[in-house]
């Protein structure tokens, strides 16, 4: 059997120049060499991996997204807040949305102590930011942490763990 890693999402975005800057200012993704195509494109670097944007006036997906584990939350909150065109995403989960005071919801998962805020990219494409330690979160800036109930918690040391095949800690994906 052939085995696959993945080496890239593709976006389509509404403004080349704008998500590029929305992704390196909200995540610190910086441009990497791009084929010259028929339309407006740049490659953007993301850990090992990459983000391929695209001008096109596809729209983005209601649901769709991809995930990104980052080691300063506070500072991805604090760009998307800032952000004239991004926009936090409640998923919808529960009637009101989860928004407090009107402070977007941060998820923190049950059991496992991580936490999951989703955003919208000045385009509308959801990204879901993962964070190792919920309880390292300063409140102060992401004042509304909502507990998800619509998960059942793995243990961690199971083959449910959603981060153990990566060979991630929970508590510090970025080990070393």
């Amino acid at each position: 059997m052939p085995t696959a890693t993945y080496t890239h999402v593709t976006l389509a975005v509404d403004d080349l120049d704008e998500s590029v800057a929305f992704y390196g200012d909200a995540f610190g993704m910086g441009r990497i060499p791009t084929p010259d195509w028929d339309l407006p494109v740049q490659w953007l670097a993301c850990g090992g991996l990459q983000l391929h944007l695209v001008e096109t006036e596809a729209e983005a997906p209601a649901f769709h997204h991809f995930g990104v584990h980052v080691d300063d939350v506070e500072a991805v909150y604090e760009a998307v807040a800032a952000h004239p065109d991004a926009t936090f995403d409640d998923l919808g989960v529960t009637e009101d949305g989860d928004w407090a005071d009107g402070d977007p919801p941060v998820y923190a998962l049950p059991e496992i102590g991580t936490l999951q805020l989703y955003v919208r990219d000045p385009s509308g494409n959801m990204v879901e930011v993962d964070a190792p330690d919920v309880d390292a979160l300063d409140r102060d800036v992401a004042p509304n942490v909502v507990e998800r109930t619509d998960l059942d918690a793995p243990d961690p040391d199971s083959d449910a763990n959603l981060y153990g095949p990566f060979g991630l800690d929970p508590k510090n994906p970025f080990r070393d």
